[in-house]
Formats: C-alpha cells, sequence, structure tokens
C-alpha cells in the first residue's frame, strides 16, 4: 500500500491512490491539475522515507474535482449575568482533490 503525508493550508494529511481529500481552498477550476510540492513523508509498503523537513524527490499529484463550502458552525459567545450574547455562523471554503499519483523518483 503506497501513502504519503503531504502538508496544505497548515494541515498535514495521508494520501493515497484514488483517494479524494478535502483540503483548505486552492486557487483553480474543477479539472485543473494539483501538486502538492510540501511531501512530508512516503511509504511503498516496504521502505518508508521520513523528510526533513520535506522530501524532494517525491512528487503527489491530483485533479481538482469540486470546489464547495462545508455545512455551517454556530460560534455563539456569551458572558453569564451581563447580558452579552453574539450569536455568527460560519461556513468554511474547501477544494475537494482526486489524487492521481504518488511517484517517488
Amino acid at each position: 500500500m503506497t501513502y504519503a503525508v503531504v502538508a496544505s493550508g497548515g494541515k498535514q494529511y495521508k494520501v493515497e491512490e484514488g483517494a479524494i481529500l478535502k483540503v483548505e481552498k486552492l486557487d483553480g477550476d474543477v479539472g485543473q491539475q494539483v501538486s502538492f510540492d510540501k511531501v512530508l513523508m512516503f511509504s511503498d509498503g516496504e521502505n518508508v522515507m521520513i523528510g526533513q523537513p520535506v522530501l524532494e524527490q517525491v512528487s503527489v499529484s491530483g485533479q481538482i474535482v469540486e470546489q464547495g463550502k462545508l455545512r455551517k458552525i454556530l460560534v455563539f459567545k456569551y458572558k453569564k449575568r451581563k447580558g452579552y450574547r453574539k450569536k455568527q455562523g460560519h461556513r468554511q471554503s474547501f477544494t475537494a482533490i482526486k489524487i492521481d499519483s504518488i511517484k517517488a523518483a
């Protein structure tokens, strides 16, 4: 089982070929190719390579399949006995990427 750990948007994701990954919003249209340059770890099932901090010889590429927003979350601030209440909603934007290939040189 081949997999890699990539960094995008300040977070780390474990990716496999054929998997769909939802990351923080990236610029691009549906169908456009995307490559991750910050590959932190790679495993081909037998050997494991760990970057210090990144692996230069490993590339992960994919294709954008969706641009959208997640479900709304409520942010409610409250101070007891002071009459302070504040209700706010937020919908985080995301980009869904289908991982096409993980290549190690």
